[in-house]
């Protein structure tokens, strides 16, 4: 159960793990690797994540399914940490993640064209319906 301190709740791995559906080997590796330098400790060394720590597992959740190398996640992490003198450089990094996304959508939708091209032709041979 989260622990409540000043007036903030603290997780721990194993309830983070299972608010996210990643692994606390994830978690560790995510924090070694710097995508998650920020994450407190007890004063018994227990990692402790706050809501600000979900919030961004869940933004990093979305780079991911965006298709975003892990390379360009840590840099991203890393501009954000340098300052507010990088936006222009996160801006991009984010627009050209946003060029690549808008790319295989338009490569997944010429390839759900073709499926339903080829399951119309099933349908019309077996006397079924089209999509």
């Amino acid at each position: 159960m989260s622990v409540i301190e000043n007036g903030a709740a603290h997780f721990t791995i194993s309830e983070v793990a299972a608010l996210t559906g990643l692994t606390a080997h994830t978690l560790r590796w995510y924090e070694r690797i710097g995508l998650m330098p920020h994450v407190d400790r007890s004063h018994t060394g227990q990692r402790r994540f706050s809501q600000r720590d979900l919030d961004w597992l869940a933004f990093v959740g979305k780079l991911r399914l965006t298709g975003m190398p892990v390379a360009g996640m840590v840099r991203y992490a890393e501009l954000i940490r340098e300052g507010d003198h990088t936006r222009d450089e996160r801006r991009e990094l984010l627009e050209s993640t946003r060029r690549d996304v808008l790319a295989r959508i338009g490569e997944l939708q010429d390839a759900l064209a073709v499926l339903d091209i080829k399951i119309g032709h099933y349908g019309t041979l077996s006397g079924g319906t089209t999509p």
